[in-house]
């Protein structure tokens, strides 16, 4: 029944695909989406659910059909960011991330978790579901803490990072009004409390006194708000400048955020009640940056991130860089004037840059690493009793992005394209890859959203309950990745559907090749999975070539879009399942896929 319901269903939405032709219905941000209806995992078997998966009517399943068509998709993000009904947020975004699988463009492999090496003679280094690792309160016998987290850092301006291992770095030499504790637990960092109106959408939040900057000078609440007007201002060009949107917006596009006169207080009017708010203002991007350093480079109009692409910048948090070689070590040292200074013991950090995972496990088995994030696949088994080899849990997932706009696809209906994109993500055998290559008890997904996130009112989000109950496998974009025979045959179904003709041994015919290149960074991990499913996808036919490229390189082509099929991975900014899916709007930054564009 599931291989009938496959085709069926790909029929359906070319049919959909075709109705909406000619027509601007739900192309622009200004449409409003239609109430998500509880979506339940019943059968698709009658057209009206077989088109409709995305909840709504058919317009707006045609909409997700075709992922230049993303108008839909902006105001359903828009509407979730709005809501004060909790229940009926979580079913919009689960029709949310319907969309989003129902295009194919995300390929989901598996669900995070994380590991590192420590030596057993260092203590109080700690990390959060999101990937951040605070180092400012370890404790070692050295006064120095010898640390690789990555190779070269793409940014380190808070507000223009986008990577987890920059993220890493932002946390320990800057400080914001919140952070996370030893328990992944928000606490009070720059602020001493605060109040919040009884609508829930005025927060008012007080400083520590006599806070400052590392060069000793000043800092106040005045540094919050130029700061966020920066993330938000069109020439800095932030990814994340959509995380401001649940803060009111003046007018002329600035934030309604203000400082008291004496500089200790920051009023925050937002434009809905946000119960992640706080998360929010432990988020990297919402750190304070000095206006008289940013400016004070020479090209820093055209080139935002100009002020701290040298060591000697300066920050607010626990350290300042103070000595960068590129492309082979950093070296930060204790900032005095950082408000918790007294609670920071080692005084310098030394981190080695290289995304060489064997030189890196070498330097630490000789005793010149004392912490590395990564290890090489084919060591992980002697190391799962070893004390020093942490695994860590993360809320996030590993996936495959595919470029909607590659030429690829370039011949195809939206509807045929989407089918394609369905079929490869069937042909991959995840439990090979969780067990042979990750290694340490990660969860094949089947989703974007990952395992164990919040539903937002107090729930988990993939757990059924009287709003909503999950798709199962014949759910368009869905499906289960243990069921390797049947994916194969509804594979080839998809394929057929989008032009592509097999022989009698299931083989793609020479009549009708698939050839794409398949886009990754360094790394013994990255490159395994893309040999395994370099593997798969060759079992029908399917040619896929490999390129590794260094990370910042790898980053800036992925997001530019110039790749067909790329690795990618998502680490949430906090537990909520809109940060998952804002991200895809057409104007994020993040949009790596380039919905809309």
């Amino acid at each position: 029944m599931k291989r009938k319901v496959a085709l069926f269903l790909a029929l359906a939405l070319a049919m959909s695909t075709l109705s909406a032709c000619g027509s601007n219905s739900g192309t622009t941000d200004t449409n409003t989406a239609d109430s998500a209806e509880t979506n339940d995992s019943s059968d698709a078997s009658d057209a009206t659910d077989a088109t409709d998966v995305g909840g709504g009517n058919d317009t707006a399943a045609a909409d997700a059909v075709d992922p230049s068509n993303w108008g839909e998709f902006n105001s359903l993000i828009q509407e979730i960011k709005s809501t004060t009904d909790y229940e009926e947020r979580e079913a919009l975004m689960h029709q949310a991330e319907d969309i989003l699988m129902e295009t194919g463009a995300l390929l989901p492999l598996y669900y995070y978790n994380d590991i590192y090496l420590q030596k057993s003679n260092v203590s109080n280094i700690y990390s959060n579901l999101y990937g951040f690792k605070y180092f400012q309160f370890a404790q070692t016998d050295s006064d120095t803490l010898r640390i690789n987290l990555a190779s070269e850092p793409d940014y380190l301006d808070p507000a223009l990072n986008s990577s987890v291992d920059g993220a890493c770095l932002a946390v320990n030499s800057f400080a914001g009004l919140y952070t996370y504790d030893s328990n992944g637990s928000l606490q009070p960092d720059l602020a001493s409390d605060y109040t919040v109106s009884d609508d829930g959408m005025t927060y008012t939040v007080n400083l520590l006194p006599d806070l400052k900057w590392s060069d000793g000078s000043e800092f106040n609440a005045n540094d919050f708000v130029y700061s966020w007007n920066r993330a938000v201002n069109p020439d800095t060009a932030a990814d994340y400048s959509y995380m401001f949107d649940v803060i009111n917006a003046n007018a002329d596009g600035t934030l309604n955020v203000t400082a008291s006169e004496d500089g200790q207080s920051l009023t925050i009017v937002l434009n809905a009640p946000c119960a992640y708010f706080l998360d929010l203002l432990a988020f990297p991007a919402y750190y304070p940056v000095k206006q008289s350093e940013v400016e004070g480079a020479a090209d820093w109009q055209t080139n935002p991130g100009a002020w701290c692409q040298e060591a000697g910048f300066v920050s607010n948090g626990a350290y300042t860089l103070s000595a960068w070689t590129h492309d082979e070590s950093m070296t930060y040292v204790k900032n005095p004037n950082y408000h918790k200074a007294d609670e920071v013991k080692v005084e310098t950090l030394h981190m080695m840059l290289s995304a060489d995972d064997t030189a890196i496990y070498a330097a630490y088995n000789a005793g010149d690493l004392d912490f590395a994030d990564t290890v090489p696949t084919d060591e992980i088994q002697s190391l799962l009793d070893n004390p020093e080899f942490h695994i860590v849990d993360n809320l996030g997932t590993y996936y495959v992005c595919f470029n909607v706009k590659s030429p690829l696809f370039a011949d195809k209906t939206p509807a045929q394209a989407n089918a394609m994109r369905r079929a490869f993500a069937l042909l991959v055998d995840r439990d090979y890859i969780v067990e042979n290559i990750g290694q340490t008890g990660q969860l094949p997904a089947n989703a974007f959203i990952p395992e164990g996130m919040a539903d937002g009112h107090g729930g988990v989000f993939k757990e059924n309950d009287s709003a909503y109950t999950y798709p199962n496998a014949d759910t368009t974009g869905y499906y289960d990745p243990y069921a390797l025979d049947e994916n194969l045959e509804e594979a080839i179904e998809l394929l057929e559907f989008a032009g592509f003709e097999f022989t009698d041994e299931g083989v793609l015919s020479d009549s009708t090749p698939i050839t794409f290149e398949y886009l990754t960074n360094e790394g013994t991990g990255h490159v395994a999975i893309a040999e395994s499913l370099q593997q798969d996808f060759a079992a029908i036919g399917i040619n896929m070539t490999i390129k590794t490229v260094d990370w910042n390189v790898f980053l800036e082509e992925r997001k530019a879009g110039n790749y067909d099929i790329a690795r990618n991975g998502w680490l949430a900014d906090f537990n909520d399942p809109i940060n998952m899916l804002e991200m895809w709007t057409t104007d994020s930054g993040n949009n790596d896929v380039q919905y809309g564009r």
